[in-house]
């Protein structure tokens, strides 16, 4: 494991906030400050420029909005690890965050240990939101209450019902292939189908598509129902 501290580069308009997250960041051994934005434009600069592993992004910044950074970011492609790090987030601003590429969102009223630990854990390869990691998400997004459109609408079969509930599960596709007997290649196969059907291009995405939609509900209900 390296032992390099890891880089982060802060983006928020208010000075002295930014100044007091730095300074408590470079507090931490591990952890190396490398460039402040002002707002999200200077954060797609900066971020390009000194490819940091981790972008702490305020939501609202003028001239560029976080959520719009984080859209140039996932053009982009840009490796970078952002974690929203904001006074407040609408659900579905955290949902269409994490479509765009975010790995976690952080409240700025959270104690300084929270930041560390959501730090540490994208770091680790996962996701953060709020005070735990990604499976209190499906609790949060399902609380929204938009209407949820049929399946039906998006032409799903009833087995990519069961695809899409054994995905939003966490099963893998080794695990959806046993479950249904059927070859890893068929599920690679449904999954393909899927994510064009429901304009989705990664297991998250899809994830995130089937419970803020109430998919979810239905595909347990088409599983149940059998092959």
């Amino acid at each position: 494991m390296s032992n390099l501290p890891i880089r982060i580069l802060i983006a928020d308009d208010h000075p002295i906030f930014r100044d007091g997250l730095r300074r408590l960041l470079e507090s931490e051994p591990d952890l190396c400050v490398v460039g402040e934005a002002a707002d999200g434009a200077e954060a797609v600069a900066l971020a390009q420029e000194l490819k940091p592993d981790i972008l702490l992004l305020d939501l609202a910044m003028p001239r560029m909005p976080g959520l719009e950074a984080l859209r140039e970011l996932n053009v982009a492609n840009s490796p970078v690890r952002t974690i929203l790090l904001t006074a407040s987030a609408e659900r579905s601003q955290i949902a269409e965050a994490l479509q765009l590429g975010a790995r976690g969102v952080v409240l700025k009223e959270s104690a300084t240990q929270l930041l560390l630990k959501s730090i540490a854990a994208v770091m680790a390869g996962s996701y953060w939101v709020g005070r735990d990691s990604v499976p209190d998400l499906q609790q949060l997004i399902l609380d929204k209450v938009a209407p949820e459109p049929p399946g039906s609408r998006y032409g799903l079969t009833r087995r990519e019902m069961q695809m899409v509930a054994a995905i939003v599960e966490g099963s893998s596709n080794r695990e959806i292939a046993h479950k249904f007997n059927v070859r890893e290649d068929t599920v690679k196969h449904h999954l393909t189908s899927i994510f064009g059907k429901l304009g989705v291009s990664t297991r998250l995405e899809l994830a995130l598509f089937a419970i803020e939609h109430r998919l979810v509900a239905k595909a347990r209900t088409a599983r149940t129902a059998g092959a």
